[in-house]
């Protein structure tokens, strides 16, 4: 079986470089002697980091030479049905999925978050997509949504892959203190954020939360998941700060995640960097600056609200300092919280892999 990849896959974001590891680690386990093809910005860096093949997403030549070499046509995971972004990016995927369909692939939806979706973009998924063999999403709201736009198609909510990932055999302390994240940066908080709409608010905030935890004592160290533009959200965040946080440099996804588990909590609002924190059982605040971090928090059942949400206004929600110390203070209480939602996340995580094996 041949199965070939469609997502945001080569462009140096940690989130999805994770999903792809965790996607093609599931279907090798699945599916033994699987052939695993992603498209890719980077077909030679995806091809070498993950011992799989890839082409490049923008040669149209190679992309319809890849589906029709495919017997398995995936999209996800990811948010890719969504034209938040840009109606381009909705066209790309949704095309894709189409040309796959139309050369009677098995053609599946796979661990995605759907939408947002405006008028238009219901229309292209509607269209583009009728034909899919089946889609698994990772929240309740993108099953409503989806299920309402493909009516026939059977549309199961399962989780995000990375509640799989499990950290790379190494020098566990070692490792961190070559990276700069020994016993004298202790008790550290990790803060992962990215730009947004609402930039400034979020600013505002991300650095109240941070001067809080300083005050507690706190070693506070921003983390990029996509450099360069993380690196330059951090950077006005840390400019606002009273405190004075560290920017540390971009790593691979080994390290982002070693330094995510080694934290004492988290600020997230990368969705993968919540993901991650939620998988080591590490507690955290997030920033709900889309509908899937909301949509997450749902389904962990987390205690803590978001420190902003997407159209909030300024007076919306705890203030930010307070949240902050609820985090801080209730740390062992929401990371026992954590521990116990896992084994249920990565139960929906593995069935991804279990639907599709209906199919194949």
């Amino acid at each position: 079986m041949r199965v070939l990849l469609s997502g945001y896959y080569g462009f140096g974001n940690l989130g999805d470089e994770a999903l792809l590891g965790e996607i093609s680690r599931g279907l090798r386990g699945r599916f033994p002697g699987v052939e695993i093809a992603a498209l890719s910005a980077d077909p030679a860096g995806t091809a070498q980091e993950y011992g799989i093949e890839a082409a490049p997403r923008w040669d149209l030549g190679m992309v319809r030479r890849e589906i029709a070499r495919a017997d398995v046509f995936l999209s996800g995971g990811g948010g890719l049905l969504q034209n938040a972004t840009s109606l381009k990016s909705l066209l790309y995927y949704a095309g894709l999925v189409r040309q796959a369909v139309r050369a009677q692939k098995v053609v599946g939806i796979f661990a995605q978050s759907i939408g947002p979706l405006d008028f238009w973009g219901r229309g292209i998924v509607r269209e583009f997509c009728k034909g899919v063999a089946f889609a698994t999403v990772r929240d309740e709201a993108s099953r409503t949504l989806l299920a309402g736009l493909l009516p026939g198609v059977p549309v199961t909510r399962t989780a995000d892959p990375v509640f799989l990932y499990d950290l790379p055999e190494s020098d566990g302390e070692q490792a961190l203190a070559r990276e700069g994240l020994g016993p004298e940066v202790q008790p550290l908080v990790i803060v992962c954020v990215r730009k947004t709409s609402g930039q400034s608010e979020v600013t505002r905030r991300i650095a109240a939360a941070v001067d809080a935890l300083a005050e507690r004592g706190a070693k506070v160290a921003f983390l990029p998941f996509q450099p360069p533009e993380d690196a330059e959200a951090s950077t006005e965040v840390i400019r606002k700060c009273r405190s004075t946080p560290t920017l540390l440099p971009a790593g691979n996804l080994a390290s982002v995640a070693r330094a995510i588990a080694s934290a004492r909590a988290v600020i997230g609002v990368r969705l993968h960097s919540v993901i991650l924190a939620a998988r080591f059982g590490v507690p955290f605040v997030a920033v709900g600056y889309d509908p899937k971090v909301q949509a997450l928090l749902r389904l962990l059942e987390y205690p803590l609200p978001a420190l902003w949400e997407h159209g909030a206004r300024k007076a919306d929600g705890e203030d930010s300092a307070t949240l902050a110390l609820r985090l801080w203070n209730e740390r062992d209480a929401l990371a026992s919280h954590l521990r116990a939602r896992l084994p249920e996340m990565q139960r929906a995580a593995r069935e991804n892999f279990e639907i599709l094996a209906r199919y194949v």
